[in-house]
């Protein structure tokens, strides 16, 4: 029976975008055509992780028990899931950062150059579940990390901007600290309702707002 490999990433981004482009790229292979994401993005993200690396969490991260940010952008794969009547998956991604408490437990963090938003609580807790659980549940000779006692994400929001004695332009971000509620019951359920939709024969209907699936119904129409 197929074991399906779930992409963290895919489960929040893809998954939530259009059920029927992640159907296609994780039940057939066939991927979306290739977008080059901004290469900005990539450079601040590495910067933050520079930034965070090796620091206390009294020097960083306040809101949290003392620890120390480790493990910065580590590969992770889990066992296999298994799901009632249905076929097994296992996630495999790559996480941001993890800090490591004084008292034995781990955090999973995910960086966010962006305003706070209650929503992203909700919507990026499938990302940080599910490299929570690979940790947790490690496939042999992967990392393995327990327990996850926390989750959350690290959001810089740009509020100022000046200028260096070397006429270099710096840019002043307010931190927040956003908790995510650790449930790995609720996390499996979801997983349990991807699995259905994975497990079927025909792709579901794509998302209402997926500009592919409108392509592709487009070019159908039009024999292109």
């Amino acid at each position: 029976m197929t074991s399906f490999k779930l992409s963290p990433s895919d489960l929040t981004f893809l998954w939530d975008e259009c059920p029927r482009c992640f159907y296609l790229k994780v039940a057939m292979g066939i991927s979306r055509p290739a977008m080059a994401f901004p290469k900005i993005f990539s450079s601040i993200d590495l910067l933050m992780k520079r930034m965070f690396e090796n620091k206390t969490t009294a020097e960083v991260l306040p809101a949290l028990p003392p620890g120390k940010v480790v493990f910065g952008g580590n590969w992770v794969q889990s066992t296999p899931i298994q799901t009632e009547g249905l076929s097994s998956c296992y996630i495999a991604g790559k996480f941001d950062s993890v800090v490591e408490f004084d008292d034995g437990g781990f955090a999973v963090i995910d960086f966010k150059t962006s305003q706070p938003n209650p929503h992203h609580v909700e919507f990026y807790g499938r990302q940080l579940s599910a490299y929570a659980y690979a940790l947790e549940h490690a496939a042999p000779g992967k990392l393995a990390l327990a327990p996850i006692t926390r989750l959350g994400l690290l959001c810089v929001e740009p509020i100022d901007i000046d200028r260096d004695e070397r006429g270099r332009i710096r840019y002043a971000g307010e931190v927040t600290w956003m908790e995510v509620p650790k449930n790995e019951e609720k996390f499996l359920g979801f997983i349990q309702g991807v699995m259905q939709v994975l497990s079927a024969p025909q792709p579901p209907p794509p998302g209402e707002k997926c500009g592919f699936c409108k392509y592709r119904e487009e070019a159908r129409q039009h024999n292109w």
